[in-house]
């Protein structure tokens, strides 16, 4: 028996076919072969449009029918991961009422501040464990400001994996771990979030029913499964945002389990069984995959907009793109840990949250011009990412999450050497790489829905581990990092 897992992002839908039984991927694909489509009507604003995702996906499961000739009612249930806290609006008939405000819009920051200071910092953080800065909640008030029309036609406001899922299934559903991405969740009334939804006089109807992220959430309609090649009946059984979704995909489920990403720009999920938030908002707390009222489990994450875009950069503009990554590790290794006094600030690619959304770009500092060389350049700016993501993980680590072993996936930045073992040596902890993708994680999830596994860690845990990391810190390395640390507060003031 088999399932399929969608991840759909912002630039593409990935998708995977799983032999639940082994945990066998039979094909991964993705659609389309170009960068999906993204408006931008102002500087700042960011849209896509939904019906894409749906046509992407059955593009890519069209296609994955097609390489394995798997027949169609051998296919038991989906899982959706999603790019979160996009917001979509559909009508009385599910129609798409306007372009979907995605994840990257900023239009609605102002909006969140100032429903931040109208509830109280305390209070709204003490419930929600978020401001509702520029997530869903904060998108959905700015339509209703300044499109009153649209407001009123939209029967649903919903993410972007709960459309995908209405077009699947006919049924508007979302979850609590999707609401409280949205900011629409209150931890400690356990409820939707009315502090939040009286405060912007936003009406609590338009958010959809909820239904479990791992659970029988709904069929495909006949429609859906002749537009897709499956079976009409097929169980979708599985929905979280790509942040859970790659914790989960690594089998990081429980207290004290950490997922962590280094593409474009890098990410740490971290659960903990604590109602845990940040009062400085350096990092964001949802609700994971797994939380309910009687068992906490909260995703503590923390992202860094300059991580792999810097060591991208110091190719293209430093090495050459002739020069293969693997050529730059080389070229890495030859210099001593701590790049002999040279520290990279990686912070080129907009705020950093962590950095209390200050817009700090990115800095090269103490260079002597002649001892420094390329390499130098190539491993001061691993080292000044990988620096970064311990800055950051010590917000977490105080917030009560637990850094001992941190699970990766076997691409990006952490097949470097020096930029993993860095990593592993400045917090202790144990990195393994693991062989799987979130396309991969959903479609494993899915089948808990319909009985195929007993439960997500038997389904996650028959991963391979491709390596694992362990390094000691050494002097020399402490002595490079508290050096950066000292170098970044002083750009700081």
């Amino acid at each position: 028996m088999y399932t399929l897992g969608f991840d759909l992002g912002s630039s593409s839908v990935k998708a995977a076919l799983v032999e639940v039984a082994t945990g066998k991927v039979l094909a991964r694909v993705t659609a389309p072969d170009h960068e999906m489509g993204m408006a931008v009507p102002e500087p700042g604003w960011a849209e896509q449009n939904p019906a894409d995702w749906y046509a992407y996906a059955r593009e890519a499961t069209q296609q994955i029918l097609a390489q394995t000739q798997v027949q169609s009612d051998q296919v038991k249930a989906i899982g959706i991961g999603y790019q979160m806290h996009g917001l979509v609006l559909v009508d009385e008939d599910h129609a798409v009422v306007r372009p979907s405000i995605i994840w990257c819009d900023g239009r609605a920051v102002s909006t969140g501040e100032a429903s931040l200071n109208s509830i109280g910092a305390e209070r709204c953080l003490g419930h929600c464990l978020n401001s509702p800065g520029n997530f869903t909640a904060a998108k959905l008030k700015w339509v209703a400001d300044h499109e009153p029309e649209n407001y009123r036609r939209a029967r649903y406001a919903m993410l972007p994996g709960d459309y995908l899922a209405l077009r699947l299934t006919g049924e508007a559903t979302t979850t609590v771990t999707g609401l409280s991405e949205g900011v629409f969740w209150d931890f400690k009334e356990n409820d939707l979030a009315h502090l939040v939804l009286n405060d912007m006089d936003l009406d609590a109807k338009k958010l959809p029913p909820r239904v479990p992220a791992v659970g029988r959430q709904g069929v495909l309609t006949t429609a859906a499964a002749a537009d897709f090649g499956l079976a009409p009946g097929t169980v979708v059984g599985y929905r979280a945002g790509d942040q859970p979704n790659n914790a989960l995909s690594l089998n990081v489920l429980e207290p004290g389990e950490v997922a962590a990403t280094g593409g474009t720009s890098g990410v740490v999920y971290g659960v903990t069984d604590r109602l845990a938030f940040d009062p400085e908002q350096r990092v964001n707390s949802f609700a994971h995959i797994n939380h309910t009222s009687g068992a906490t489990r909260i995703g503590v994450l923390l992202c860094i907009n300059g991580a792999g875009i810097l060591h991208r950069w110091v190719r293209e503009q430093v090495c050459g793109q002739d020069l293969s990554y693997g050529e730059m590790e080389a070229l890495a290794a030859e210099v001593p840990a701590g790049s002999e006094g040279l520290s990279f600030l990686p912070f080129g690619n907009g705020p950093e949250r962590m950095l209390g959304n200050r817009v700090v770009g990115a800095h090269l500092l103490g260079v002597d011009l002649n001892r420094h060389t390329r390499a130098h350049l190539v491993r001061a700016g691993l080292e000044g990412v990988a620096f970064a993501f311990v800055y950051g993980m010590k917000v977490m680590q105080k917030l009560g999450v637990d850094l001992s072993t941190i699970r990766v996936g076997n691409d990006n930045l952490f097949q470097s050497a020096v930029f993993a073992g860095t990593v592993s040596a400045l917090t202790g902890a144990t990195i393994e790489v693991h062989n799987t993708t979130g396309a991969v994680g959903a479609a494993l999830a899915a089948g808990v829905s319909v009985g195929l596994s007993p439960d997500l860690s038997t389904a996650l845990g028959r991963q391979e581990i491709v390596s694992s990391i362990q390094e000691a810190a050494t002097e020399e390395l402490a002595a490079a990092y508290a050096q950066w640390c000292n170098r970044l507060e002083k750009m700081l003031g």
